[in-house]
């Protein structure tokens, strides 16, 4: 069977302080489309809704616009722009770079989870 969803008609959309995440939710897959606004920073915006220290999602994203600089808890990081696809386990936090929102699309299922109250 074949599912198709838009992500303009998302299933949930979550808000938290300077972003939302939209979600679509379907057969062995939950897609995020997270927008960050310029300021937001995962350890400001969405520590206090997840209760963790740092993000404890895995992403695997692709970046449509603007720019995000991840630093996971071993210090590593790296900025990631449009058209790139990344990879982030969990244990780290992001900020927007610039003055551009960045809109990331998460395709890892995490989304099922992230920015959700525990």
């Amino acid at each position: 069977m074949i599912e198709v969803k838009s992500i303009d008609k998302p299933d949930e959309r979550r808000d938290f302080p300077m972003g939302h995440l939209d979600v679509c939710n379907l057969t062995g897959l939950t897609f995020g489309t997270a927008t960050f606004e310029p300021g937001w920073r995962w350890s400001e915006s969405v520590k206090p809704i997840a209760g963790t220290d740092s993000c404890e999602v895995h992403h695997n994203g692709f970046v449509v616009k603007g720019r995000l600089h991840i630093r996971m808890n071993d210090g590593s990081e790296a900025e990631i722009g449009p058209g790139e696809v990344f990879v982030a386990p969990p244990g780290h936090d992001a900020w927007v770079v610039g003055d551009e929102s960045c809109v990331v699309f998460d395709f890892a299922g995490g989304a099922a989870e992230y920015a959700r109250a525990t």
